[in-house]
């Protein structure tokens, strides 16, 4: 028999579910987890015997209280203890959303980021919270960004429809960055992307295996069969994550790219579920994370 009482406890335990959620999602897992997450991946076009480490740290979202340097500094030196042949940095080290007691200043995010280290160097992109949070690029439709000059300012390269050819263990390879897919904002929900992928791939000029770094994962339906694996971040995992299911995520296909290691005819996606918080401070079953994705 349902009495008052039990009604009365249910509510009570419904309520106190809700508000350890709560507190949970916005006070424990984006302010105190990180999760190493690891994939072993041979691209159908990898050469034989050839084996690559690369480190991957995606969507800062620079900010006090969730995002402060000295935070920066602790994850810079857990990427450098994970022994990458190279790290690459896949964008939004600015804020991307209200809920902060400060943003940090470009130069504050940029410092500890210039003690990464590895073998074949440390290679970012930007991505569309960094163009958004430079008002007089947005005003003029073009860059270079104040995140640009950050990063290079402390020796770190930033390719924007660029490339670099890289040779390890004496096997050469290409690292190809394309600019932001939603770089200006037009108003309405709309945006003018900056990224060029036939002009980037057009770049290299010889069969040596490419690694693509794309913020957004939503050009991967664009990117060919040439390209062993593209690496991006931006959807965050939707940042609360049930049963391999995001309810809300940033990409024009939904869950389709929302998190992890993609496989599409051969070809190889991993989206990180990055480090920072945008839109609101709340992550659920999706922690930060540095991502580590072994070539071989």
């Amino acid at each position: 028999m349902i009495t008052r009482r039990k009604v009365l406890a249910g509510l009570g335990g419904a309520a106190a579910t809700a508000i350890g959620f709560a507190g949970y999602a916005f006070g424990i897992e984006p302010l105190f987890r990180l999760s190493i997450t690891r994939y072993r991946i041979r691209p159908l076009n990898w050469p034989k015997g050839f084996s690559l480490r690369i480190v991957v740290l995606a969507d800062l979202h620079a900010c006090e209280p969730y995002m402060p340097a000295t935070r920066i500094a602790d994850l810079v030196r857990v990427a450098n203890g994970l022994g990458g042949d190279l790290i690459t940095l896949l964008g939004d080290f600015t804020a991307g959303h209200r809920f902060v007691r400060r943003t940090l200043l470009d130069a504050e995010w940029a410092a500890p980021l210039s003690h990464l280290q590895a073998p074949l160097g440390v290679h970012a992109i930007l991505g569309n919270h960094d163009w958004w949070h430079d008002e007089m690029a947005q005003k003029n439709g073009a860059g270079p960004i104040s995140a640009r000059r950050a990063l290079e300012g402390r020796g770190i390269p930033v390719y924007e429809n660029a490339v670099v050819r890289l040779v390890h263990k004496g096997q050469a390879f290409w690292l190809a960055g394309l600019a932001d897919q939603l770089a200006i904002e037009l108003g309405y929900g709309r945006y003018r992307g900056l990224d060029d992928m036939a002009g980037t791939l057009a770049r290299i000029d010889d069969d040596a295996p490419v690694i693509l770094l794309a913020h957004e994962p939503d050009i991967f339906t664009e990117v060919p069969a040439r390209v062993a694996l593209t690496l991006s971040g931006h959807t965050h995992g939707g940042q609360v994550r049930l049963f391999g299911y995001s309810p809300v995520v940033p990409s024009r296909f939904g869950n389709r790219f929302a998190y992890g290691h993609v496989v599409e005819d051969g070809r190889n996606l991993v989206i990180s579920g990055g480090l920072g918080c945008s839109i609101m401070p709340v992550r659920f079953g999706v922690p930060p994370e540095i991502v580590v994705v072994d070539l071989a």
